[in-house]
């Protein structure tokens, strides 16, 4: 073979780049900003007892990654704060009465096994708050109950009642009490409206893109609605499914976890759509009264394959011949 002569036909140099001045320290900040009036809701309907679970979560947290990485023999990073807000978002999901003894290991294994297990940041294929949960789900049943933990309360859990006795008991909640937060639920999580205000923040700062939160809202709106023209005696409208329980806390935060949701425009819509879908078949079919966690869960585990939506190239072939 005849060696390559002359000058290199591409010339690798290092071109200027412009910093966009976003940071994994500024988004995790400014999504911690966006929680905190659903935080403050739910110091307001469940005081210190919302203030106790919160706090404790998210001190486990740090308090578990650094020793995790301390055993790893890697820097620490907790002033990154994406620990604080794995942290912040579990204890959004627990009722505010958990015991303490509840919270620490939830909190503990999500970061644990949600996210050190596989490499750290960046690196966990599933919602890390949503491991934890799913285990103390199936391990404390009944400590996970809201109707069963939250005795002493005025509120009522509606999506339980939902399942238990049909939609007419839906009536006494109006729409203006769901995005209030007056229904039994995770701490944060039922927060409707603050939620709301939290992820149209993320949207405008562009911390998140709107495909996931859209399609999510979208698919949980479709799929309520077919149930609902078939038989509105038996399945509620879409509206209860959207301001009931953690719908939208999951659409706009849960979901949109960037390590384990796919890149890409179409990916995306896929992605949260499916999950939308699956958050109202769990609802209708399983065991559980609220479906978003385990959809989302569902969801993680699909999203390589969501990924592999791609468009076909524009001018592409599928082969190229080479000629001698």
């Amino acid at each position: 073979m005849r060696p390559i002569t002359g000058s290199p036909v591409l010339t690798v140099s290092s071109p200027s780049h412009v910093h966009c001045g976003r940071t994994i320290r500024k988004t995790a900040l400014e999504t911690i900003l966006a929680l905190l009036p659903a935080a403050a809701f739910a110091i307001w309907h469940y005081h210190m007892l919302a203030v106790r679970v919160l706090a404790l979560s998210c001190f486990t947290a740090v308090i578990a990654e650094t020793i995790c990485l301390y055993i790893m023999k890697r820097k620490f990073e907790a002033d990154n704060y994406t620990t604080l807000l794995c942290g912040l978002m579990f204890g959004f999901l627990l009722p505010p009465s958990s015991p303490w003894w509840l919270v620490v290991p939830g909190s503990a294994l999500s970061i644990i096994i949600g996210r050190m297990i596989f490499g750290g940041l960046g690196a966990n294929p599933l919602c890390a708050p949503l491991v934890g949960w799913a285990i103390l789900t199936v391990s404390w049943p009944d400590l996970m109950n809201f109707n069963v933990t939250m005795l002493t309360s005025e509120l009522t859990y509606p999506l339980s009642q939902l399942k238990n006795f049909g939609p007419q008991t839906l009536n006494e909640y109006s729409l203006k009490s769901l995005l209030l937060g007056f229904q039994l639920g995770g701490t944060g999580a039922v927060q409707s409206g603050a939620i709301i205000l939290g992820g149209a923040y993320l949207i405008t700062r562009r911390i998140i893109r709107p495909d996931i939160p859209f399609s999510f809202i979208l698919g949980v709106t479709l799929t309520a609605l077919t149930f609902y023209l078939i038989n509105p005696q038996a399945y509620a409208s879409p509206e209860y499914h959207l301001l009931c329980g953690s719908t939208l806390f999951g659409a706009f935060f849960l979901a949109t976890d960037s390590s384990s949701s796919p890149a890409g425009h179409i990916p995306m819509l896929a992605y949260g759509f499916t999950a939308g879908a699956l958050v109202i078949i769990i609802r209708v079919y399983g065991a559980y009264p609220d479906g978003v966690p385990f959809a989302i869960l569902l969801a993680n585990l699909m999203s390589p394959l969501f990924d592999k939506l791609r468009p076909k190239p524009f001018g592409g072939v599928t082969s190229i011949h080479l000629q001698r």
